[in-house]
């Protein structure tokens, strides 16, 4: 498998405003995802949250893109990356180390986000914003999280929901 490695800085020189380092045992990954400004807005989140790395799947765009850049407001020179095409391979490999994995998508077999037990290390799958993830990507989870909608929209902006979860999976975090 050729792993293509995103930024120069490494995570070890990444630090929280305490001076502590910001490398949570939290994974992303994105599969598909159109919008190059949703790719700059999933690395902002990131680097927000402290993720370990951000996996860009498919045919997600990968840094350097003006668009990307204009979003992550330089997180995607911080948040370590690779892109892989083909997600369950990443899955796979995440597995062996003992990651969980868990979907945020919307259907049956979905858990309200916010009930879910999560347990660390874990990587958060988010996928392409009118389609979401893949079966075969969905089948390979471990579980299924949704964010409740009360509107008439059956989801949130992939990037938006990608926040939503992530800062519920921090709020989790054993301190």
């Amino acid at each position: 498998m050729k792993l293509e490695t995103g930024n120069s800085k490494l995570s070890l020189v990444r630090r929280k405003r305490g001076g502590t380092p910001a490398n949570n045992p939290i994974y992303g990954l994105a599969e598909n995802i159109r919008s190059l400004w949703n790719v700059g807005s999933l690395f902002r989140t990131s680097d927000a949250v402290g993720v370990r790395k951000l996996y860009l799947c498919g045919y997600t765009a990968k840094p350097p893109r003006p668009e990307i850049s204009k979003t992550a407001l330089g997180a995607d020179e911080t948040v370590p990356w690779e892109h892989v095409r083909d997600p369950l391979k990443v899955v796979v490999r995440l597995k062996e180390l003992g990651v969980g994995i868990v979907a945020l998508e919307t259907g049956e077999g979905a858990v309200p986000y916010d009930a879910f037990p999560y347990e660390f290390p874990l990587c958060l799958l988010v996928g392409n914003e009118v389609e979401g993830l893949s079966r075969p990507l969905l089948s390979a989870a471990d579980a299924k999280v949704s964010i409740p909608m009360l509107g008439t929209k059956e989801s949130l902006n992939v990037a938006v929901a990608y926040g939503v979860a992530l800062y519920e999976v921090l709020r989790r975090l054993p301190r």
